[in-house]
């Protein structure tokens, strides 16, 4: 059993306690454990709770958005607007977002984001008119811009940097579950349509919205009781004694403040948040891959991903039902496999490289659905929907994993999810103008659009291959490479 000692009334920690310093102590101890946590795992499946409903808020309308231009009768025009709604309100989230969580903490930016979903999915469901619909589809879109930068945050900092389930394998896993929560999306889709009765079925639409606030109440509930701050975004303002609290309840690691040098790390004020510094050295080149890789990845796969079912409805000349079921197998089949590969090959191989050949292949896939147009025999669509199927593939273990892992690994605690909420800021900007000019390309070159769409698998390739720069190479919270980043961002700032 410890003793604690008293020295002038002062308890000193037990003799096996840790103590930490800094940022950097803190990090080497996450990433020198060895026992498993069931804590930290519990707080890594929320995190990847909430990516899974963002998932399916951006999902719910692939479908149903016939059904709403039917309700309320609407333009192309307005159409544009209400299916890119959502993701201009994720451009506002996520840089609202990342700044705030870095600003105050994780912990209290994750457990009030869910309101937005809760409220917005109920609007949007019963919405009365086409306004109020866009209105509602924009507040949702907040809720996920600002839950994505807090979640790969948590993700990235309850995590060990090597082995098993370190950072950028457990980044990756936001892809696999996205493609999880599309899957389930579908199936509750495929549910309600032998549900409702088929004088109603125009009523899918809304049934599928608002589903979107049971998850979201579910996960509000269960935050509550196992949601804690990051020790590393906690010692990073200055708070050594709360990380070692963290430490010990997310880890069980015995911590303790160094009191030898609480005096002057009292004196420092926390690192600034702020955009500036990301476009400062050493870090502006990796925003401008991120960036690059966020706009192209999102242009792709709202290209593909959301006009999948209007897609596979031309290949297949198939009704509801066979759309439906296609679609769903194929985000099953192909996506859903591709991204747990992604989890798996994160942990093994460098970003850059995986995230090249995932573009790769996407380029060859898109390439020749542009060439096949539109398939007549039954062997030119079976080729077709395979080469959707290896479209997605590629995405799950490729650009889409990567997606995340770059910007949350290229940033230090006190920037990332500013630096992530910016990469997805940018995100939303490439699939709030898919949504608004695809439509248009579809109606004016059929599958010749894929050859536009090929330029954004292509674009990022180019970008990897010239900066060199390798997320999964160092630990970006490790002491020797702050020490090392943060001189060459005064060298910045000097000149």
């Amino acid at each position: 059993m410890s003793t604690i000692n008293i020295d002038d009334g002062i308890a000193s920690p037990p003799p096996q306690s840790t103590p930490i310093r800094s940022v950097g102590d803190v990090a080497n101890l996450i990433n020198s454990r060895s026992n498993k946590n069931s804590y930290a795992r519990w707080i890594v499946f929320l995190a990847l709770g909430g990516v899974f409903l963002d998932a399916y808020d951006l999902t719910t309308l692939s479908y149903g958005i016939d059904d709403v231009v039917k309700d309320f009768g609407l333009t192309p025009t307005i159409t544009g607007l209400v299916t890119s709604s959502i993701m201009i309100g994720t451009i506002v989230g996520n840089l609202l977002g990342g700044w705030l969580t870095d600003k105050y903490g994780r912990y209290s930016v994750f457990m009030a984001d869910m309101l937005f979903f809760v409220v917005s999915a109920i609007a949007a469901g019963l919405a009365p008119n086409v306004w109020v619909l866009i209105g509602a589809r924009f507040l949702m879109g907040v809720g996920v811009g600002i839950d994505l930068p807090v979640a790969m945050a948590y993700l990235a900092e309850f995590s060990k940097f090597t082995g098993k389930a370190n950072k950028a394998s457990r980044l990756a896993a936001w892809c696999p579950m996205w493609y999880a929560a599309s899957s389930v999306c579908f199936f509750i889709i495929f549910g309600l349509y032998f549900v409702l009765p088929k004088e109603h079925i125009d009523w899918l639409w809304r049934a599928s919205l608002l589903f979107g606030a049971v998850p979201a109440l579910l996960i509000i509930a269960v935050r509550s009781k196992f949601m804690n701050e990051s020790p590393l975004w906690a010692a990073n303002q200055g708070d050594l004694s709360g990380a070692a609290r963290i430490l010990r309840d997310s880890y069980g690691i015995d911590a303790h403040e160094d009191k030898s040098v609480s005096q002057a790390e009292a004196k420092k004020t926390p690192p600034k948040v702020s955009f500036r510094v990301l476009f400062q050295k050493p870090y502006r080149e990796r925003t401008l891959v991120a960036g690059v890789m966020n706009v192209c990845i999102s242009f792709e796969y709202t290209a593909i991903a959301f006009f999948l079912p209007s897609i596979l409805a031309q290949f297949l000349g198939a009704g509801v039902f066979e759309t439906i079921s296609a679609s769903l197998g194929l985000n099953a089949l192909f996506a859903f496999t591709g991204g747990l590969l992604g989890m798996r090959l994160a942990w093994k191989f460098p970003s850059r490289h995986v995230a090249i050949a995932g573009f790769a292949l996407q380029f060859i896939a898109l390439v020749s659905l542009a060439l096949m147009g539109h398939p007549q025999a039954i062997i030119g669509v079976v080729f077709a929907i395979a080469m959707l199927g290896l479209w997605l593939f590629a995405e799950g273990f490729g650009p889409g994993a990567q997606l995340m892992i770059y910007p949350a690994l290229s940033y230090p605690t006190h920037i990332r999810a500013t630096g992530v909420g910016f990469s997805r800021s940018l995100s939303g900007i490439g699939s709030a103008l898919a949504l608004f000019i695809l439509p248009i390309l579809q109606a004016s070159f059929g599958t010749n659009m894929f050859w536009i769409v090929s330029l954004s698998a292509i674009i990022p390739i180019v970008f990897l291959l010239v900066v060199r720069f390798e997320p999964t190479r160092h630990d970006i919270d490790a002491p020797e490479i702050q020490d090392s980043e943060n001189h060459a961002h005064r060298g910045e700032q000097h000149v």
